[in-house]
Formats: C-alpha cells, structure tokens, sequence
C-alpha cells in the first residue's frame, strides 16, 4: 500500500469489510429462526387440521346421527310429525276430528281506548285458569255451568290504579304481566268501538278463564267473569282440546302437539281428516354418516403426509420431516383405528366389517356393498360402532350422560333407596271457605325459597281448593325463576304440598295466617332423600334422582337417572365408545392447552425467544466492535498519514542535502 500525506485508506470500506465477517453469525441465528417458524407454521397447519377431523367426528359421536327415519303420510296438512332416536319403524293410522283451540273473551265497547275507567282506585284482577263443563251457552255467557280449577295451570294477577286504569293501561298490564293471557284492543267501529279482547295462550279446554276484580267497582263491571256466575265478558271463541284416534285408540289432548302418545315420535294435528304416518329406518343418513368418517380422516391424512414426507425424486422434506412429535401424532391415530373399542356388544366390532380398510397408500378406503350389508342387518351396531353408546336393560333406568374418565365396560345396577320428594301434609282436613284477609295468605318455603302465596276468596271443594293452591303458588315469579314447582292433592279433604323436585335439596315448609286452617296446626313435613346404590358394588354418588359414578372408579362420569321401580338388583347397562369417540378423545389431548401439540409449540417458541435475545446480545457486541474498529483504523490512518508526511519531509531534506554536495 502506497504512503501518501493524508492517507489514502478508506476507514469506512475497511470497517465495513470486517463488520462482515463479524455478522456470519447473525445469518446463522436467522437461518435457525426460520427454520422454527416454518415448524411452527406447519404445526399451526396441522393442529387447524386435527382440530377440523375433530369437529367433523363430532357429529358421529352422538348416536342420535345413526338413527334417523324417513317419515311420509298418505295425506297431506293433515298433520306434520318429526322423530326422534327412540322412534321405531310402522305404519299409524291418524283421524282428527277436532283441533284444540284457545278461549277468547271481549269486554263491552268503550268511547275511548285510553280513557279513564272508574276511580283509578288501586285494583287487583287476578286470572285463574280451568274447565268449564255443562251448561248452556247463549249469547257468550254460560248458565247452569261448573268451572274446576286447573292445576296445571298457574294463576296470577295485576294491579291497576289511578296510572294505568284505561283499556290500553290495561292491555299493557296484562301482557307485562305475561300471566298466560294476550290482552288487545279491537274497534267495532260503533259508537263504542273499543273492545279489550282477552285470548289464552294455551289451547285446551283447561285453559278456560275465571277472572276475579278486586277494587273498583267499574272495572269490575268491565272484566269480572265466572262461567258460574257474575260474567261481564262475551266468549267469542271456547278453549277446545285436540281430538282424534291413533290406530282407534281415543286420544284427547289439550294442544294440538302430539309428543307423549307414540314414543318417539311428535305430531302436530293441523285440520280435521284422516292419514296414515309411515315410519322408516333413514339407512342413507347411516351410509351418510360413514362416508363423512372416511372422508373426514383422508382429509387429514392429507395434511399430515404433506407435512411429514420426503421427497426422493425433488430430495425435499416437508416442514415436519422427521419431528418426532408429528410421527407420534400420526401413529397414534392409525393406532386407534386398529384397536377394537371396548364394550360393543353387538355383532360389529370393527371398521371392516362395514367395509372401512387402509390402502397402500395410507387413506381410508370404502367398500359401499360390504357397507349396505351391514346397513341391513344390523343397523343399531353401527351407530355403536362410532358413537357413545349406553343400554340400560331396566326400563325405569335412563342413561344421562357420561365423561372421558368412564370406562367402557357392563356396570351392574343394584339401587338401594329411591329418591323422593319434599313433602308437607296436613294433620286435619281443609277448611275450604277462604276468606278475604283472614285465611287466604300462607307463606311456603320450597326448596329454600320462600315466598307469599295468596289464594282467591271463595267456597271450594277440597279437590277444588287444592288444584286453585297449586295454581296459585305455581303462578308465583319467585318460584317460576327458580324452577320451583308443587304438586297438591287432597285425600280426605286433607291437603299435601310436594315439591316436583327430588333429592335432599327438596323440602315444603307451610306457616302464615291460612296455614293452620289449610294444614292444621302440626302438618307433617318430609325432606326428600337422594337415590342411593351401586356400579358394579362400588358405591355411587347420589343427587336427586340420578346416581353418578364415584371418582376414581371404573364408572367415574357415568351418569343414570332411576326414574323409579324396586330396590335391588335394576338390571345393567352396557357403555361403549366407537372409533369417533375414542378419536374425538385421542385430537382433545393433542390439541389440548397442556397437549403434544402446545407442549411443542412452546418449546420452538421458546428457542426463538433465546435467539432474540442472542440477536440483541451480538447486535450488542456488534456495536462495540465496530466502535473499536473504527477507532483503531482511525488511528492507523492518522499514523500512516504521519508517517507519509514525514516521509515527505525526509525526502525533500535528503534531495536538499545532496543538491549541496553536488
């Protein structure tokens, strides 16, 4: 390099020329990184796959997918029915000679919909629901006619004062009050157009009205209505039950939805006439349901070859070439479709028999002829052969739910206390005058909520009075919101309240002013107890009705409800999981938050965040090396330039010298 003043070194070319040579390792932390986040991609790839089989296998996990039917009625609008799971295949035969039809009153006809109706003193108009029979009716009002209570029916009431004492304050009131009755007004166009017109929204002949005015003595002139007595409204339509014969059989129903009289099956009677309902095994929806299987898990085959393979002939890999955690996911899966699930007890117990078999090429392939034949002949194992599956051998044994932890396996069924109900029972027979502030208020406590329950005034037999105090503590919000209900009955004129509800947490207790006439003074009162019993003689977990399997065995998560029957032995129950299950379980713990999967994932994620930080800590010394560098050839380059100047001047001082010798 040639010394000249002011040297001619480029610092800055220099400097960068080493920083170069000093970066080689920050290329390599970029290559490691993209090597992590192409894994990560390819396990977001493949866990958005696995999740996608998994969602698809959801659906054949329930039995319900295998076992619908084709239904067709030889008559069109006569009726319209669905079926369920429990529906069995035949011919019905369905005549319907009256639809069920909701009761309809009118009031007279007011000049103005929003004027004032009498004083505007406070109110009370209580709506009472039941069966008016006998009688005649003219002109919209019955004479020589009864009117039970229904106690189905809950009864309920509204308030009116000075605030809302117009036909629409009292329209509005009464569809607030969502009491069971629609409330609107229709103009007549006379002089007195306004007409408020009540409507049940239940059909029935039990849905029928009694309404009750309390207070004002015009609005009780505009609205009192006892099919027995005092009746201010018009009936323009009477509340009507559903009638017809299923294969001769009398039905009467009080709606027109038919769903407790043919197991199975719901019918909704849409006019009068005749037809037949022909019920059918759906066996597409089962051949349906199996190819969706096949197709679900070639899809995802798909996924985890492009993933995992190699490439000879490119000499390419994908992304998860060699990933251990990839090659357990995919071996586990095809591990599963090659163990036989555990409890089947029908003829089915493994894919091939329906016509399922891995080809060469590692996909699913399906043998449609093998498949109808098993289609055929055993239509409910194949269902089993996906899909949870539990059968109870006892009628009155119902299979509820289960978890991941219940075994497959035969669990028998020995029950040793059924389960009951609250119970509170008078100790005297009824008095069955109720009169107005004196017994007509009783405070009850049902499975811890209290609330007051106010019975209408009037004379009652005791079959009446307790269906009206079953209305009436029904009607109450604060038991409603709470899924609180009772059942009353009277035997000898003595009254029990019971709690629908069963188990420990079902109790009736009965006290204020109407109490000791209603109960006596000492009614007997009964706590309910949960069903008690075994699976397999391991003592399980009762609450209510249901009795759970005990943590740690075998029938852990099992759930059955015993709907009644004896003590003792109640027969037992066949749980099994077919392939969708087990597989729906096997993707749940790969793609689990603590899963194969995450676990991965965190740790690639992890490696990156430590070469971050090994970035930032090169970059670092980076900085300070090329600080040092250039403060080093800077300082050469001052040196050369005064070394070259000296040089110079030597030179000049030489050439001086030898010009004076000369």
């Amino acid at each position: 390099m040639a010394l000249t003043v002011g040297s001619a070194m480029d610092v800055n070319a220099i400097v960068e020329q080493l920083m170069v040579a000093e970066q080689k390792p920050l290329k390599l932390l970029a290559t490691k990184e993209a090597s992590h986040k192409s894994r990560l991609s390819a396990y977001s790839s493949l866990s958005s796959a696995l999740s996608t089989f998994q969602g698809k296998l959801a659906d054949l996990t329930n039995l319900s997918r295998f076992q619908k039917n084709t239904i067709s009625t030889s008559e069109a609008g006569i009726a319209t029915v669905t079926a369920g799971s429990t529906a069995k295949a035949g011919q019905y035969n369905i005549d319907v000679t009256q639809l069920a039809q909701a009761q309809s009153l009118s009031s007279a006809g007011q000049a103005s919909a929003n004027g004032s109706i009498g004083s505007g003193a406070t109110t009370t108009i209580t709506f009472q629901f039941g069966t008016i029979a006998g009688g005649t009716l003219t002109g919209g009002s019955y004479s020589g006619a009864s009117f039970t209570s229904a106690a189905g029916k809950n009864s309920g009431s509204i308030t009116i004062d000075g605030s809302n004492n117009s036909l629409q304050g009292i329209r509005d009131a009464i569809n607030k009050a969502d009491l069971g009755v629609t409330a609107s007004i229709v103009s007549d166009g006379s002089d007195t157009p306004h007409r408020l017109v009540l409507t049940s929204t239940e059909t029935g002949a039990n849905s029928s009205l009694k309404i009750t005015v309390d207070g004002d003595a015009a609005l009780s002139s505009l609205l009192s209505q006892d099919p027995v007595g005092t009746q201010q409204l018009r009936e323009n339509a009477a509340g009507k039950d559903a009638l017809a014969t299923i294969d001769g059989i009398e039905i009467k129903n009080p709606s027109n939805t038919l769903d407790k009289n043919i197991e199975g099956l719901n019918i909704t009677l849409a006019k009068i006439g005749k037809t037949t309902v022909s019920l059918t095994r759906d066996t597409s929806s089962i051949t349906s349901a199996v190819n969706a299987f096949v197709t679900a898990y070639n899809e995802l085959h798909g996924t985890l070859k492009y993933q995992t393979s190699y490439n000879a002939e490119t000499k390419t890999g994908g992304p998860l070439v060699g990933d251990a955690t990839a090659r357990t996911i995919q071996l586990g899966i095809q591990r599963m479709f090659s163990t036989q699930p555990e409890g089947l007890t029908g003829e089915l117990k493994n894919l091939s028999q329906i016509g399922i078999s891995f080809q060469k090429d590692g996909t699913l392939a399906l043998d449609n002829a093998k498949l109808q034949t098993a289609v055929t002949k055993f239509p409910d194992d194949i269902g089993r052969l996906f899909a949870t599956a539990a059968a109870p051998t006892d009628s009155l044994v119902k299979y509820a739910s289960s978890t991941a932890a219940t075994q497959a396996g035969k669990y028998e069924v020995l029950v040793t206390q059924l389960a009951s109900q609250g119970k509170a029972t008078g100790s005297v027979p009824a008095t069955t005058t109720i009169q107005h502030n004196v017994n007509d208020q009783l405070n009850f406590t049902i499975d811890g909520i209290s609330a007051f329950v106010t019975i209408p005034a009037g004379n009652y037999t005791a079959a009446t009075l307790a269906a009206q105090l079953q209305s009436s503590i029904n009607g109450i919000s604060a038991f409603s919101k709470e899924n609180v209900s009772v059942t009353v009955t009277e035997n000898n004129g003595v009254l029990s309240v019971t709690s629908n509800r069963y188990g420990s947490a079902s109790h009736v207790k009965i006290d204020g002013a109407g109490a000791a006439d209603l109960f006596g003074n000492a009614p007997l009162l009964t706590d309910g107890v949960d069903v008690a019993g075994t699976f397999n003689g391991i003592a399980g977990i009762g609450s209510g009705q249901s009795l759970n399997g005990l943590i740690g065995s075998a029938a852990e998560g099992l759930k059955i409800d015993i709907m009644g029957g004896a003590l003792g032995e109640r027969g037992s129950i066949d749980f099994s999981r077919g392939y969708a299950t087990n597989l729906q379980g096997l993707l749940g713990n790969y793609l689990g938050s603590s899963g194969m999967i995450a676990g991965r994932t965190d740790g690639i994620n992890e490696n990156i965040k430590q070469l971050n930080n090994q970035r930032t800590a090169i970059n670092t010394r980076l900085i300070d090396i090329e600080a040092r560098y250039r403060k080093q050839y800077s300082s050469l380059d001052v040196l050369l330039s005064n070394m070259g100047a000296t040089s110079n001047y030597l030179t000049q001082q030489l050439a001086a010298l030898s010009n004076l010798n000369g």
